[in-house]
């Protein structure tokens, strides 16, 4: 697979469809391993009362984020392979000065809470209380870890590593190197914000899913955003920790 070069852009539509189809089969994946969970584990009510649970058990969150991110592996190897898109040689790459955007995803989790703070949003915790409520100890470790590790990875892999190169490059046929830029930030972060299902923090998200699309961009590498989003669920997950010892 040849690099992209100026004579050549990817194909935007495809990828973008691939991508809705890799999270929608995600969502599938997560649905029908939570099902065998709740089989294996005589969940009571079985999978309808697990989906309707405000606290499902840390065995369903952890089986539901593998579906999901098979569904967006899936995705991104379309996009490699069908969609014209070559991956940045290096995007995984990771380098000692990258350790710089720690307080970069600390500083854009304050930025956020400053802003649901302004706006008043109701039920803005809610999802990470789905998450950990029913969860403590080592299980409350694992979800943790799957949740400031893993997750970055595949939704930085997805929504930077494709769809914001995808919009970006896609564009530059039109428009100028800037304005390709803009739009694929703009339109990545808000991919990213909608993805997550939660309108009450879809301003958050955004806000934060452009500034990972200019670090991407900016590096021609993902571990900065992956680096800088960690931080940014570290950040929000040691907050929740505290509460909980205190």
């Amino acid at each position: 697979m040849t690099p992209l070069t100026e004579e050549t852009s990817p194909r935007t539509g495809l990828i973008v469809v691939a991508a809705l189809t890799g999270f929608l089969l995600g969502q599938v994946l997560a649905t029908l391993l939570e099902a065998a969970g709740a089989a294996l584990a005589r969940y009571p009510g079985g999978l309808s009362a697990l989906a309707r649970s405000t606290a499902p058990p840390w065995w369903a969150t952890s089986l539901g984020l593998v579906g999901l991110w098979v569904g967006f592996g899936l995705a991104v190897l379309v996009a490699y392979r069908a969609g014209g898109l070559a991956p940045w040689p290096s995007q995984w790459r990771a380098r000692w000065g990258d350790l710089v955007y720690v307080p970069l995803g600390v500083a854009c989790q304050f930025a956020v809470d400053a802003l649901y703070a302004l706006l008043h949003p109701h039920g803005v915790s809610a999802p990470a209380h789905r998450l950990f409520d029913s969860t403590s100890g080592l299980t409350f470790a694992l979800v943790g870890t799957l949740s400031v590790l893993g997750a970055p990875v595949f939704e930085e892999w997805l929504f930077r590593g494709v769809l914001y190169r995808a919009l970006a490059e896609g564009a530059r046929a039109r428009f100028s190197r800037r304005a390709s830029v803009a739009l694929g930030a703009v339109g990545s972060a808000l991919l990213f914000g909608l993805a997550h299902a939660e309108l009450v923090q879809l301003a958050g998200l955004v806000g934060l899913g452009v500034v990972l699309a200019l670090l991407a961009e900016r590096s021609r590498r993902l571990v900065p955003s992956w680096v800088t989003h960690a931080s940014f669920n570290a950040t929000a997950f040691a907050a929740l920790f505290f509460q909980r010892v205190h």
